[in-house]
């Protein structure tokens, strides 16, 4: 990923813009043209490969604590480890997307752009995003169950 071997900032924070608004642009498109069924597997897996890359640079650079790393990363860590669980239980299933899950992309990319940038605000922002992906997870975890409900039906 261009993310991890670029150093100056300055590109860091280029690609980071790009890959925010490249995500912004396909969702948009696969809402106005509909989603191919590639798109719909590559796009959330590409988009947790690059979060989990960047905050593992993050981390490593120290600015964050390794718990306010996993926080940030808790809906991406959690959300394929419950589809995986679905898959062996034979009960897979797909979240549509959430006002929870996009508030969680959002506050991971305004948290990578404050630590490039040196903003006071890192910290802040990784707690909130966490706080947003614990309510994301509640959420997935109410369709799962419901979901669950509808199966035994």
């Amino acid at each position: 990923m261009a993310f991890v071997v670029v150093r100056p900032v300055e590109w860091r924070v280029a690609i980071l813009a790009v890959a925010a608004a490249s995500d912004l642009l396909d969702g948009w498109l696969a809402r106005r043209f509909g989603a191919s069924r590639l798109g719909a597997v590559l796009d959330p897996v590409t988009d947790k490969i690059f979060m989990l890359t960047a905050f593992t640079q993050l981390g490593l650079s120290g600015a964050l604590t390794p718990m306010e790393v996993l926080g940030v990363l808790m809906r991406d860590i959690l959300a394929p480890a419950g589809y995986a669980a679905g898959v062996l239980l034979r009960r897979p299933f797909t979240v549509p997307a959430s006002v929870g899950g996009k508030a969680v992309t959002v506050g991971q990319s305004l948290t990578l752009f404050a630590w490039l940038l040196g903003s006071r605000f890192l910290e802040p922002l990784a707690w909130a995003t966490a706080a947003m992906a614990l309510y994301a997870i509640a959420d997935y975890g109410r369709l799962a169950v419901r979901h669950n409900e509808r199966a035994r039906q």
